[in-house]
């Protein structure tokens, strides 16, 4: 009876609604002592952005959190998508599973992606013995789909200490397949419409995550709310319809082996097809109502997040970067934040579609440029230089 209460902890996190409520500490509850994390990044994932692989690094670091999602059958799994990476919580029963699917998909992303994915599984009770917390909200981005905000600097550490070879899990025998049903790449760029796709990643500065700091996401916050749509980046009827012939490929790799995969690569076109004309020209197919569709699309992004410190995909004005970039400078300057930024002209979108006609697919919005990665490279350059660099350096990119 105990398992199965903490199991469904997540379930009863309260959700909110307004996303400056990433920086109220009264909308994070612990996580149990008995939960752990499954963390996972790309090696090098800013020398494949350098050579162009935006697309392929995002649907690496996408396919954890499918693998994780189909063998756990947890829709609601607590995780967040970082870019280049991605880190979930789950309760210690599902441990064996979560390490299988970990396993698999270290083997998938090499053999079809051609990159290295570090994996770990870190226990919360271990963040805890070294004096961080791990703690989760839920944000209600639609009326279909929340995401997990995670804050206590346990997210960092745990992704620290997998990258100095801890908590590892090794990879699965060759030829193993995670299971990445739903997981899709069908979209291409999306074109900034107000000047600039601008990704910001913002975490404690000396000051630590205290009530400075909390201002500090609190201001950044309202002035990317200045724009247009809070900055969405996604347009209030989805991307304009147009097929990403590589997304296609990449999605077959993901639906099927070698020796397979004409099948698979046809099906896909055929559906990307049928999908898009309908959007296209406005028809609805059946029970698939293109319109509806279209918004719980846009809606249903993870433009923004929190993650041990804030991270945001926008769609901003030059006017209003500089006013953001200003205020992070004033934050860096007094001890409270340190910041990375990076610039680019487009926006890229995974998904995670089961079935197009239910309405709680999710979609991974990042910089179409190297986003979230380059973002954080420059964080960590930053931290270099600055002898009163915080111990959570690096983030949880």
């Amino acid at each position: 009876m105990a398992e199965a209460i903490e199991g469904r902890f997540y379930d009863n996190v309260p959700l909110f609604d307004a996303f400056e409520g990433v920086a109220d500490e009264a909308n994070y509850r612990p996580l149990p002592d008995g939960w752990l994390l499954a963390v996972a990044d790309i090696v090098n994932s800013t020398g494949a952005i350098a050579e162009g692989r935006y697309k392929t690094v995002n649907m690496a670091g996408a396919s954890v959190i499918s693998a994780l999602m189909n063998v756990l059958e947890e829709k609601t799994m607590p995780f967040v998508f970082g870019g280049d990476g991605a880190l979930a919580a789950l309760p210690a029963p599902m441990a064996d599973r979560a390490r299988d699917a970990l396993a698999a998909v270290k083997t998938w992303v090499a053999e079809e992606l051609d990159l290295e994915l570090r994996t770990a599984l870190v226990p919360v009770s271990d963040i805890r013995q070294h004096g961080l917390d791990m703690r989760v909200a839920r944000f209600k981005a639609s009326d279909e789909v929340s995401y997990a905000m995670f804050a206590g600097g346990g997210a960092s550490w745990a992704e620290a200490a997998m990258k100095s070879g801890r908590y590892h899990v090794a990879a699965a025998p060759a030829g193993s397949r995670p299971d990445l049903t739903g997981l899709s790449c069908r979209w291409n760029p999306i074109e900034s419409r107000h000047g600039t796709i601008a990704s910001i990643i913002a975490v404690p500065g000396a000051k630590g995550n205290g009530p400075e700091f909390q201002a500090l996401i609190a201001d950044i916050v309202a002035l990317a709310d200045e724009e247009d749509r809070n900055g969405h980046p996604v347009p209030a009827l989805g991307p304009a319809p147009r097929f990403s012939f590589r997304g296609i490929e990449t999605e077959a790799r993901a639906a099927a082996p070698r020796g397979r995969r004409v099948g698979a690569r046809v099906w896909i076109t055929l559906q990307t097809l049928a999908l898009f004309v309908c959007l296209k020209m406005g028809w609805n197919l059946g029970t698939f109502d293109t319109t509806r569709y279209r918004r719980d699309l846009a809606d249903n992004t993870d433009f923004r997040k929190f993650d041990d410190g804030l991270k945001m995909t926008v769609d901003i004005s030059a006017e209003r970067l500089r006013r953001i970039e200003a205020r992070l400078q004033q934050a860096e300057a007094q001890g409270v934040g340190h910041y990375g930024l990076h610039q680019q002209d487009s926006a890229l979108m995974t998904c995670i579609v089961p079935t197009p006609m239910s309405r709680d697919h999710m979609h991974f919005v990042d910089g179409a440029s190297g986003g979230y990665a380059v973002a954080a490279s420059k964080l960590k350059a930053a931290l270099a230089r600055n002898k009163a660099a915080h111990p959570f350096a690096g983030g949880a990119i």
